[in-house]
């Protein structure tokens, strides 16, 4: 009789055991039926993929919004919509959490978080919005005021001197946008019609494209004060494209009038003008500052220079109406916008040849990559 009692508590104590495992194992397998699933590819945000060793371009097209290239597969990924119409200027915060995108038509830029794709703020800025740089938590946006529509008057033609003191030449006001509380918090005046924006060396300064009265100006940052005019007229009108050697000894402006670029020193003190094809536009040195690169738009060609002798090193063929372009991050591809050809060009920076044409469409106008790279809208940090 005890052996049979012991018996069955053994086999009563092995049930209770069996029932705690077999509740144990159907716990487990509700818990895993109810975590979340994890994000699908889709979903990954551009960040995230920077941060896991994939590098971006943001190319924007004047007639729909942002295209998203990945570098490694040269391929459009994804579209950012911008929420408004007339897309130009770009730039990206340091840590490439926001785009920050000028767009035209609602005087406006669109502030873009690159992790869900979304506008988190729309912030107006003046007339025609065209340039945008991002140095810190500001943007900084040049805009077109004056601005008349359609193309603008053919080369060598004569200007509607008449015009010169009536209320078409507005001055340009150059809007600065704190982007950490998401509002314009005060504007440099420029010229009618500022076109590029450039940096001093010494971050100090600001350095702007005046087409519409063929100025350069240079602007103290802090206190909005102009600090030297410099007139371009004599060497070429319409200037457009502006960029700091990397060394911040030589500014350069692009004049699409005069079919040159024209070169300063640290002090903005005009030295010379280099020839180039005809109407240039985007103009950028490489990381090391060796060479110089320039977009000429009716020539259809991408010219490098030597950055030192200013000889011409090289002709590219390139599309139709190339205005803006980057080097990859690694420096070893060029990728230039061509917006009549409804295509990003890819040219490789030591053989300079086209590799390949990525298919954009909408009129690229602009474009810059993350992490940054130098090119006509931005300078490698």
């Amino acid at each position: 009789m005890q052996m049979l009692n012991s018996s069955l508590a053994r086999r009563a104590r092995t049930s209770v055991w069996l029932l705690a495992l077999l509740a144990g194992v159907t716990a487990c397998n509700k818990q895993e039926e109810s975590s979340p699933t994890p994000e699908t590819p889709a979903a990954t945000s551009a960040v995230s993929e920077s941060s896991s060793g994939k590098t971006l371009a943001y190319v924007s097209t004047q007639d729909a919004g942002v295209d998203v290239i990945d570098l490694a597969t040269m391929q459009v990924t994804s579209m950012l919509d911008v929420k408004a119409k007339g897309p130009r200027g770009l730039a990206l915060t340091d840590d490439g959490k926001q785009l920050v995108v000028a767009t035209r038509e609602n005087g406006s830029v669109s502030v873009i978080d690159t992790a869900t794709g979304e506008v988190v703020k729309q912030i107006e800025v003046g007339k025609n919005p065209e340039f945008v740089r991002v140095s810190g938590n500001y943007a900084f946006v040049s805009s077109e005021p004056s601005a008349k529509a359609g193309p603008p008057p053919k080369p060598g033609s004569k200007p509607e001197e008449d015009d010169d003191d009536d209320e078409e030449k507005v001055p340009a006001k150059i809007a600065i946008v704190d982007l950490t509380k998401g509002e314009k918090v005060r504007e440099i005046t420029g010229g009618p019609e500022t076109e590029g924006l450039e940096f001093s060396a010494d971050g100090k300064q600001l350095v702007i494209t005046n087409e519409a009265d063929n100025t350069v100006t240079v602007h103290n940052i802090e206190t909005g004060d102009l600090v030297k005019t410099i007139s371009t007229h004599q060497y070429g009108d319409r200037p457009r494209g502006i960029k700091v050697s990397p060394d911040g000894n030589t500014y350069l402006a692009t004049l699409e009038f005069g079919n040159k670029f024209m070169v300063m020193d640290k002090d903005f003190n005009v030295v010379r003008t280099v020839d180039t094809a005809e109407t240039p536009y985007g103009i950028a040195y490489d990381s090391k500052g060796e060479r110089i690169f320039v977009a000429t738009n009716k020539a259809k060609l991408l010219q490098v220079f030597d950055a030192k002798t200013f000889e011409k090193i090289k002709e590219v063929p390139t599309g139709n109406r190339c205005w803006h372009f980057s080097f990859t991050p690694d420096n070893k591809q060029v990728l230039l916008a061509c917006g009549k050809s409804d295509a990003v060009f890819v040219i490789d920076a030591d053989k300079l040849e086209v590799t390949n044409q990525i298919e954009v469409k909408n009129m690229p106008w602009g474009v810059v990559t993350f992490p940054k790279a130098m090119g006509s809208l931005e300078n490698a940090k």
